[in-house]
């Protein structure tokens, strides 16, 4: 190995400076910005052998990279595919290339010296989302949906800040939805008093946004750009066969949801946790059917929530039971119909999301939001261009969160 070489793979990770052999890699750490760097350096022979490996390890095994179906791995914007041809390769054999379903994006991926593992990394637009897929040849590979976005500094630990608890919390067996259960969770900022009642922040299907959220709110805390906050994170509820009560929960236009959060979950935290009663001091977040379900808390019971974040909302006739008269594609003319309720409302919507027997989820949020204008609400929309997932919405989540708490400090 060169000295040049050798120092460029210690800065990547391959090989710890001073060392004549390589390390050992923890699996999974071949970042997309370690990858390109290793694969600039043109490995050969046995530094070539290696690095397969490390890609084989990094995205899945073998079997995955030669059915193509290794997602990519994504690190902010940049993305990074593999791909596995089986052996032997004749020496003009092309180059397998990974495409997006449209016209714009297309890469070709470089062979790691006489391996039948192929990668590259690309960098792509902030918002950028589409179907991608590998061809060699007159062949078709696996595929896939992606996103990248820029990380956003403050969904990123930082030192110095002040961190708070989050806690998991007994099942909840509700009276409201008799016969359910369902896990929770509580996070106390670490500038909490007990005595003095801390904004409230209420998250469906919080099971996977608990792991996240935190970190961003401990950061707005400690700059003083959102109130003291206690947030709540809950499942929606299970029967003891296992069905999930989702949809009657989520989906379903009533004040019903809203009732057991004031009634039962609510109290129960404030056992522990002094939490404000008023509507400025609570919001509500829910993404697809939990996006609706944050709307219909805060339409039903303004009174008690008045900010609402709806990450791809499903505002498409999908209540589970209901008629056509009930389902939540009907907001779009309750808003116009309806004095104007006292809610912020934040929505998020990509051109790429759902369209299905249910409706349009593009479509429909589109027209909600020009509802929430005709009517003169204080609301913002944010659209994009991606799938029917939350990263669109995680990805801005901090700036959403100053916006929505934008006038806490005014009396």
């Amino acid at each position: 190995m060169t000295r040049a070489l050798r120092t460029l793979v210690a800065l990547v990770g391959l090989l710890p400076a001073g060392s004549h052999a390589l390390a050992q890699p923890a699996p999974g750490d071949l970042t997309p910005q370690a990858l390109e760097a290793a694969l600039a350096a043109a490995p050969t022979g046995a530094e070539a052998e290696r690095l397969a490996d490390r890609v084989r390890t990094s995205f899945g095994g073998r079997d995955a990279l030669l059915a193509g179906t290794a997602g990519p791995k994504i690190e902010g914007r940049q993305v990074a595919w593999a791909l596995e041809l089986p052996l032997p390769l004749a020496a003009d054999a092309p180059l397998p290339i990974v495409e997006s379903d449209g016209v714009h994006f297309t890469r070709r991926l470089t062979r790691i010296g006489t391996t039948g593992v192929h990668a590259v990394v690309a960098a792509l637009a902030h918002g950028d989302a589409f179907s991608w897929h590998f061809a060699h040849g007159t062949r078709r590979l696996g595929g896939g949906q992606l996103e990248a976005y820029d990380v956003h500094a403050d969904s990123l630990e930082q030192s110095g800040v002040p961190r708070g608890v989050t806690t998991a919390q007994a099942p909840w067996s509700s009276r409201i939805f008799a016969g359910t259960t369902r896990d929770w969770w509580v996070y106390v900022p670490a500038q909490h008093r007990q005595g003095t009642p801390s904004a409230v922040i209420v998250f469906q299907d919080g099971a996977g946004v608990r792991t996240w959220v935190p970190t961003v709110l401990d950061n707005l805390i400690a700059k003083g750009d959102i109130p003291v906050t206690v947030a709540i994170f809950i499942n929606p509820g299970a029967f003891a066969d296992g069905k999930s009560n989702r949809s009657v929960e989520y989906d379903t236009l009533s004040d019903r949801y809203a009732r057991f959060l004031l009634e039962e979950i609510l109290p129960e935290v404030e056992k522990t946790v002094t939490l404000r009663h008023d509507a400025a001091g609570r919001a509500i977040v829910g993404a697809s059917s939990g996006g609706i379900c944050a709307f219909t808390v805060a339409w039903e019971r303004p009174d008690a929530f008045s900010k609402v974040i709806s990450w791809i909302g499903s505002f498409t006739n999908i209540a589970s039971g209901a008629t056509l008269r009930e389902g939540g594609h009907n907001y779009q003319a309750l808003v116009r119909k309806t004095p104007r309720k006292p809610i912020r409302v934040f929505l998020q919507d990509g051109a790429n999301d759902l369209d299905n027997l249910h409706g349009s989820w593009p479509l429909a949020n589109q027209t909600l939001a020009s509802s929430l204008a005709w009517a003169g609400y204080d609301y913002r929309f944010e659209y994009g261009k991606g799938f029917h997932n939350n990263r669109h919405g995680r990805a801005i989540f901090p700036d959403t969160l100053r916006w929505i708490w934008r006038d806490w400090k005014q009396p």
